[in-house]
């Protein structure tokens, strides 16, 4: 059978439909087509990893498990994101489907290997949205009490009640604002994402021609120096989730201008974007506070000790907007990925057809979208009343959601272009290599933070008949998963048995 023939009916369970790039059988979801071009899938790649958040949340932490090596910890979290960056865009040349890895990895092994791959990006998006949601909650407080200098209006945050409110009321702005379209989204997003970069840019060249703490070294940029692998394993655990979110620029493929290969490049162009702001940020920050850097009584929240030794009280304040611009610029495009995820798996028959429906005039995944927003809030709201410590290790449990569904894909490249690898170099290399050896290391990782996880003293010290909260989360938030899977392969046997 051709290629073209192939792609004309559902490929059953295993088979690929690998052939010249195309529209790769993609289904119209009635999505605005050719409404993002490069810069601004660009753009939403960066907003949706939230840059000045993660680095405030981040440094401390990474500092504290592997001191000055930092700067090699973030280069060596970016390699395996790099090798499956390359898997995204040669899948998405091949099939520019806005379901990107729930998609792919059906082509390429079959409905069940692809729905499950499919819920791990949606909770790893819920669970993170509604993570986003309150620390958006808490810069805005921080914010309001730096601005007006008082100590009370600060405290808010630390009032459950308002705290739930002011989250709940975040995310169904962030939640309208998808809602209604790309158009809007992207105009919201220049803006946000000028401002971080603008002022962690500002904040760099600061500690830089401040910071006499400690002299730059070759040193710091040197993986292999890490003083023991546990530490190592840890820092990398970190600096992976530091750059999750850039495959957001895939999921709005059918919607960007040239479908086909824009979207790929633009994911590199957000990974190199990313990568520069981390090393430039590390040694910076490194260079004005040493190895105060990874205090534990500060850790958490380095930009807030840094903001004013290092800019004043004036411009130190900007650093609490872009923290705040940060997060909720994440905040909003996050939904793009779980929405159109959610469309597309409904679309072919993996989850109920009304969550397929699209807005007639916005060309958005409306309800898709709406859902999302409904199931973050209640989740952050039950999570928040019922036990804070659990709502932390799950977001512990994140990493395992990312690596989980990263590897799926990664892998799914390989296998969906088997047929092609001998072709030539560059196949062998780019659709097949390099996606493998990404996926190995993300699976590496992925068996390494489950072991981790057993321990109850990962995440807040919980536990579960003596087993860790964070491997009793992590490992039932995917059997969930097989669940509702098997709820949904009765529901609709057509998917299970084409596959689309």
């Amino acid at each position: 059978m051709t290629d073209a023939a192939a792609r004309e009916r559902p490929p059953r369970s295993g088979e690929t439909t690998a052939g010249p790039a195309g529209n790769g059988g993609v289904r119209a979801k009635g999505l605005g087509r050719g409404s993002v071009g490069l810069l601004g899938s660009a753009v939403i790649g960066v907003s949706t990893v939230a840059p000045v958040y993660c680095l405030t949340s981040t440094l401390g932490p990474t500092a504290g498990e592997v001191g000055v090596h930092m700067p090699a910890v973030f280069l060596a979290g970016f390699l395996p994101m790099l090798l499956v960056a390359f898997a995204y865009r040669e899948l998405n040349r091949a099939v520019p489907d806005c379901g990107t890895s729930f998609t792919w990895s059906v082509r390429a092994f079959g409905p069940r290997v692809g729905w499950m791959c499919g819920w791990g990006l949606v909770v790893a998006t819920i669970i993170v949205l509604s993570n986003l949601a309150g620390v958006a909650t808490s810069f805005l407080y921080l914010l309001l009490g730096e601005l007006t200098g008082s100590d009370a209006v600060a405290a808010l945050d630390g009032d459950r009640a308002v705290h739930v409110v002011t989250c709940l009321a975040l995310i169904a702005a962030a939640t309208a604002v998808s809602y209604r379209g790309m158009t809007a989204t992207k105009g919201v997003q220049y803006a946000l994402v000028a401002l971080q970069l603008a002022v962690l840019a500002v904040f760099v060249a600061m500690a830089l021609a401040r910071g006499h703490a400690m002299d730059f070294s070759w040193d710091w940029l040197n993986p292999f120096a890490v003083p023991s692998f546990a530490s190592f394993t840890a820092g990398l655990s970190l600096s992976i989730f530091m750059f999750w979110g850039w495959d957001a620029c895939l999921t709005v493929n059918e919607e960007t201008a040239g479908s086909d290969r824009t979207p790929g490049r633009a994911a590199l162009l957000a990974m190199a974007v990313l990568v520069g702001s981390y090393l430039l940020t590390a040694v910076a920050a490194q260079r004005y506070a040493g190895t105060d850097l990874g205090d534990p009584r500060t850790s958490d929240n380095v930009f807030a000790a840094l903001a004013e030794p290092v800019m004043g009280r004036a411009l130190g304040a900007l650093l609490f907007v872009a923290v705040l611009a940060s997060a909720a610029a994440s905040l909003q495009t996050t939904f793009l990925p779980v929405a159109r995820t959610v469309l597309a798996m409904s679309t072919y028959g993996a989850l109920p057809r009304s969550f397929a429906a699209v807005h007639p005039r916005f060309r958005s995944p409306g309800r898709a979208t709406v859902a999302a927003g409904a199931a973050t809030g209640v989740f952050y709201a039950v999570m928040s009343f019922l036990s804070t410590h659990v709502l932390v290790d799950t977001i512990y449990a994140l990493g395992l959601m990312i690596c989980f569904y990263y590897a799926i894909t990664a892998f799914a490249c390989a296998w969906f272009f088997r047929g092609e690898l001998r072709r030539s170099a560059r196949d062998a290399l780019f659709k097949g290599a390099l996606p493998v050896l990404g996926g190995l290391l993300l699976t590496a990782v992925f068996g390494k933070t489950l072991y981790d996880m057993w321990n109850p003293a990962y995440g807040t010290g919980s536990s579960v008949f003596g087993v860790g909260s964070v491997f009793v989360i992590g490992v039932g938030l995917l059997v969930l998963g097989g669940v509702l899977m098997e709820i949904m392969r009765r529901r609709s046997p057509a998917f299970f048995r084409s596959g689309r």
